[in-house]
């Protein structure tokens, strides 16, 4: 199975396989922003970034048994720089029997962290300490070896509670902060309260959970609470929505679930370890790769020192490469902003100054700026150049057919928009065309243009009845301004969107008999999108949030043909009939008679 079928198979959060089926992989992943601390580092702003997590090590460090290599290979990989990543934290049982000797020996392999001063955190599995104390136990070779002192020199450690047992972290990654906390196999009331207090203490900041126990898993994957993990839940986790995820290990197999909390927001809760694996597991670690831009999680599992001998390897090596069943590589998908809202809601950044916007060459600039759902009778042009817009209100529609929203995109320069409630068969709505005395109606543009628009679609864009809807256009055919080519009825300029929420730039050019035609992807519903038609005198290029698209016509092609009309907003004309007004939104329109760099464009 490919990874975009397991990405389609495993879309949801919760586990959607069965097993833990395994494959030789010859690669943990593609190369990413170097991540070795003291050299180049990792790019903090970078909104790719990886946590790696640590599971269970302790069959490694067993007394006179075991072998430091495994674990010495994943924290070369760690520091090496194949991907941005930003933390280690480990999930406890470090060792086997909670000796000075196996804390000296796992001590010794973490020096290369130290060393390099790359941000981890530990905390005490119940291998590490006698099991049935809390973490008020007192002085253990664990607090020897990994307690607060270890972690002076460390640029991502926030403080420990009182006892030493629970810490936080809070580290830098795609341009904003996280918390991490590190909690003790058994924290007692007092250091769940001391969790608590690290949480009111950073209000803002989304929160990652490690822990040792918390849920274990089926044979299927399926996770569930242990008693102890429930009592976590109960008195951490539901009532504090900055945690969306929480790691543990302890038992086996690996696994994973979805829980709402009193927010009534998601948290992921997932267990991994693979001590029962062979070689104790190879020091496998889980690479929690998130990708802000695409609101993505990508899990992968896997063993750098397996990977590091793989042309040597038997066929048991081999497998355990990387694990590939759905309870180790998987993704989740989070919308960030959304689920961080109710605590760290991104400031919306007032609207930029209209003026701001008259770049040289602006042909006509409006933003559609009214009392949220009041009709709209006309929009002034703010270029200052007379292109102002009249409404049309097609017959048998309601003035409510085409009014001022509330609704913008962040992106865009002002903090509104016209909600547009069209359609056709019969064509129903309300439009905005410049009046007869506009300069504009005379432009052919012959030097080159550019025109860009804010638009939203909403979910019921595709029901069949909003085809080739219209966002702007020219009012009058190509046959009207001469040409004979290709269908002369066709509208000689309209940006418009096919059935399946596609755009089309079609124009009849100046040079040209026929039409010129650009044609974009299709889009997603119900998010603001930015479109740019660009052209340069001899070339078109169709941008969508700012990026070019692939079928853009190779032939020269100068300018618009001019039929005489006016322009349109929100409505798609044969000659001066209108076929159908727009349904959605609209945002800021803006008009230049030059061809823009996208650096220009109002995506600001």
């Amino acid at each position: 199975m490919n990874d975009s079928s397991r990405r389609t198979f495993l879309r949801g959060a919760g586990l959607l396989g069965a097993g833990a089926a395994v494959s030789a992989l010859p690669a943990l992943g593609a190369p990413a922003a170097s991540a070795t601390f003291g050299q180049h580092g990792p790019d903090f702003e970078d909104g790719r970034f990886t946590l790696a997590v640590l599971p269970d090590t302790q069959y490694l460090f067993d007394a006179d048994r075991g072998d430091p290599a495994p674990l010495d290979a994943t924290l070369r990989y760690v520091t090496g720089g194949d991907e941005n990543i930003v933390f280690l934290a480990h999930l406890g049982d470090l060792t086997e029997n909670g000796q000075p000797g196996e804390f000296d020996q796992i001590s010794r392999s973490f020096q290369h962290l130290d060393r390099r001063r790359f941000p981890y955190s530990t905390l005490a599995g119940n291998h590490d300490i006698k099991s049935s104390t809390d973490d008020q136990r007192g002085r253990t070779p664990y607090l020897d070896a990994f307690g607060p002192h270890r972690q002076r020199g460390s640029r991502t450690f926030r403080g420990a509670s009182p006892d030493g047992y629970n810490s936080h972290h809070v580290f830098r990654a795609g341009g904003r902060e996280w918390l991490l906390l590190a909690l003790d196999w058994r924290p007692s009331a007092g250091g769940l309260e001391w969790a608590r207090s690290v949480l009111a203490r950073n209000p803002r900041l989304p929160a990652i959970l490690t822990i040792h126990e918390l849920v274990w898993a089926d044979e299927a994957g399926q996770a569930q609470f242990s008693e102890f993990g429930r009592q976590v839940w109960d008195e951490l986790i539901a009532g504090n929505d900055q945690i969306f995820l929480t790691l543990n290990g302890h038992y086996w197999p690996p696994g994973r679930t979805v829980k709402r909390n009193k927010a009534g927001h998601d948290v992921h809760l997932h267990i991994t370890n693979y001590q029962d694996r062979y070689y104790g597991g190879s020091a496998m670690i889980r690479l929690y790769r998130f990708d802000l831009a695409r609101n993505v999680i990508d899990v992968r599992t896997v063993s750098p020192w397996l990977a590091d001998q793989a042309p040597r390897l038997n066929e048991l090596q081999r497998q355990e490469i990387e694990r590939t069943g759905p309870a180790d590589y998987f993704s989740l998908e989070i919308d960030f902003e959304s689920r961080f809202a109710g605590f760290a809601p991104v400031p919306v950044p007032p609207a930029r100054p209209a003026e701001r916007q008259l770049i040289r060459g602006t042909v006509a600039y409006w933003r559609f700026e009214g009392r949220d759902g009041a009709a709209v009778d006309g929009v002034r042009d703010l270029s200052g150049r007379g292109n102002d817009l009249v409404r049309v209100t097609l017959p048998g529609s309601a003035p409510e057919a085409l009014r001022f929203s509330g609704e913008f995109s962040g992106r865009q320069p002002s903090r509104s928009s016209l909600r547009f409630d069209g359609g056709k068969k019969p064509a129903r709505g309300g439009y905005l065309r410049t009046a007869d005395s506009a300069p504009m109606n005379a432009e052919t543009f012959a030097r080159g243009y550019t025109v860009e628009a804010f638009v939203k679609l909403p979910a019921d864009f595709k029901d069949g009845k909003h085809a080739w809807a219209a966002i702007f256009g020219r009012q009058g055919s190509g046959g009207k301004a001469g040409k004979t080519g290709d269908d002369p009825g066709e509208p000689s300029a309209t940006l418009s969107l096919s059935d399946g929420a596609a755009f089309q730039w079609a124009v009849f050019p100046v040079n040209q008999n026929g039409i010129s035609t650009c044609w974009g992807h299709e889009l997603a519903l119900e998010e603001w999108i930015h479109v740019a038609a660009v052209n340069d005198g001899r070339r078109t290029t169709l941008y969508v949030d700012g990026c070019p698209v692939l079928r853009n016509p190779k032939t020269t092609a100068a300018g618009i043909a001019n039929p005489g009309g006016s322009w349109l907003i929100g409505a798609y004309a044969y000659d001066s009939i209108v076929e159908q007004a727009f349904h959605g939104w609209l945002g800021d329109v803006r008009v230049v008679g030059r061809a823009l760099d996208p650096r220009e464009f109002m995506l600001g």
